[in-house]
């Protein structure tokens, strides 16, 4: 009976977003925001509905609903695991690493030999598995977030350069011969045309940078962490078969993440508003 309401749901849920994509307002924000909303909604309810009727054991997929009760029981872990993985070791690392990436993607334009030299290595540590960079961030730095926030300034960095450099030389050669004729100075041509034409190349970074983050924060944890933290967490309470406390925490983790990245996209389009690519949205 359960199963039958929630496929029931579903196709309803179904028709009302395709009736929704097909209307005349769907490139409207409410719309964008309504379909995959519902959509989250019915994956729930059908989620829901699977797991009681064909009563699949907790250890292998809790319900929704125990999910949303163990959130409800453990606020103060939650928030206290929040603010150790994201707050300090996610976040920190993360803006030190863009800012970084930032500052050399500047020198590598103004230095030439450095793009030959540097991006090629950029690559090759950009390649290093994250099993191997956190051991030695913890023996580094220690067990605390600050070898957390370490791993995540490794992970963000190059990828953050290697398309901010890309930025800086997408300007259009007329421009910078434009720039040239009217006697710009190289920092002032940076300024008022290269780092404006870049931003679109480095908010893609951001982006990418975002997600990576919250992935090198709590994979770290794994190596070596005090007694709080989302990944020490996940770790501890699969070894106690804790699998609803596990999901809360994924949860957790899954909903800042989408907050985190969508403040970078928000952050994009009150910046690149100019850029083809905003338009219409």
């Amino acid at each position: 009976m359960i199963l039958g309401l929630a496929l029931v749901f579903w196709l309803l849920c179904w028709g009302v977003n395709a009736s929704l994509a097909r209307s005349s307002r769907a490139g409207s924000r409410a719309v964008r925001m309504v379909i995959p909303a519902l959509f989250g909604v019915a994956v729930l309810v059908l989620w829901q509905g699977l797991v009681t009727q064909l009563a699949v054991p907790e250890v292998i997929l809790p319900a929704p609903s125990r999910i949303a009760a163990a959130i409800g029981e453990n606020p103060g872990l939650l928030w206290v695991d929040f603010v150790q993985t994201i707050l300090k070791g996610a976040l920190t690392g993360y803006v030190l690493g863009c800012a970084a990436a930032v500052v050399v993607a500047v020198l590598v334009d103004r230095v030439p030999f450095l793009r030959a030299g540097l991006l090629p290595i950029g690559n090759f540590v950009a390649a290093l598995p994250i099993v191997g960079i956190a051991p030695i961030m913890v023996m580094w730095f220690g067990f605390d977030w600050q070898s957390k926030a370490a791993v995540v300034v490794v992970m963000v960095f190059f990828p953050v350069l290697v398309n901010m450099v890309a930025g800086l030389s997408a300007s259009d050669r007329m421009q910078r011969d434009l720039m040239a004729t009217w006697g710009a100075s190289y920092w002032q041509s940076l300024w008022r045309l290269r780092l404006p034409a870049a931003m679109p190349f480095l908010f893609n970074g951001l982006k990418i940078a975002a997600t990576l983050a919250l992935i090198g924060a709590i994979v770290a944890e794994n190596f070596g962490s005090p007694t709080l933290g989302m990944g020490f967490r996940i770790s501890t309470a699969v070894g106690k078969l804790a699998l609803p406390l596990v999901w809360a925490e994924i949860a957790v983790a899954a909903l800042a993440g989408s907050v985190f990245y969508g403040l970078v996209a928000a952050a994009e389009r009150a910046v690149t508003f100019w850029h083809p690519s905003q338009r219409g949205r």
